[in-house]
């Protein structure tokens, strides 16, 4: 039926550390019909905190505790649920590209009860140096002079690289690994080509 919400969502993840190119991807990606992209970092940016589920956030903030992860998915899901109530994802016809989300095996299997994986994008940055040259100049873009710091850029990037090794094991039978320190465009085109050569994609194409 047209318009009828799946029980899951189906989905395709990008993972990669700060400054690989998640972001801009992803924007690329949501501007052809059928995508729609999902940044969890942006969701928490806008949090409105007077909402009971923001609330529960400050409160864990509050005793500087970390936030539980039933507690970060349930605000994906709230937050994914809102946009297609408001026509702006379209979860019949729409796959989701999820940036930020999820960070964990835990939050994986959380999230299992709500999307479907189709396929996970690994943005690889072999280039160490390239990546901090990245961030650097994103960081000083926005006048975050601290996260300039190279010592700082390769805190996160071995953080990222720590938090996403067992992620990146969890979904090895559909993760696939593209080089982001080559040119956004032709990081987009090897997307793509794996993307349309899915079964999956292949399937849901013909039903849209």
């Amino acid at each position: 039926m047209i318009g009828e919400r799946p029980d899951k969502y189906k989905a395709i993840i990008f993972i990669g550390a700060p400054g690989c190119g998640k972001g801009t991807q992803g924007g690329i990606l949501a501007a052809i019909p059928r995508f729609y992209h999902f940044s969890m970092g942006d969701a928490f940016r806008s949090m409105d905190t007077r909402t009971p589920i923001g609330q529960e956030f400050i409160s864990y903030s509050r005793k500087g505790e970390l936030v539980p992860d039933e507690l970060t998915v349930r605000y994906f899901k709230t937050q994914v649920d809102a946009r297609a109530d408001l026509h702006m994802f379209k979860p019949d016809i729409d796959i989701m590209l999820l940036d930020g989300i999820p960070r964990s095996v835990d939050q994986a299997k959380l999230m299992e009860e709500h999307i479907e994986v189709l396929q996970l994008f690994h943005l690889s940055c072999p280039d160490r140096e390239e990546l901090i040259t990245r961030i650097r100049k994103r960081a000083l873009k926005e006048g975050r002079m601290d996260d300039a710091s190279e010592e700082v850029i390769k805190k996160r990037i071995r953080t990222y690289e720590e938090e996403t090794k067992e992620l990146l094991a969890h979904y090895a039978d559909r993760r696939t690994d593209i080089n982001a320190n080559q040119p956004p465009i032709k990081v987009t085109h090897d997307i793509l080509g794996e993307i349309l050569s899915h079964p999956e994609w292949q399937e849901f194409a013909r039903e849209v």
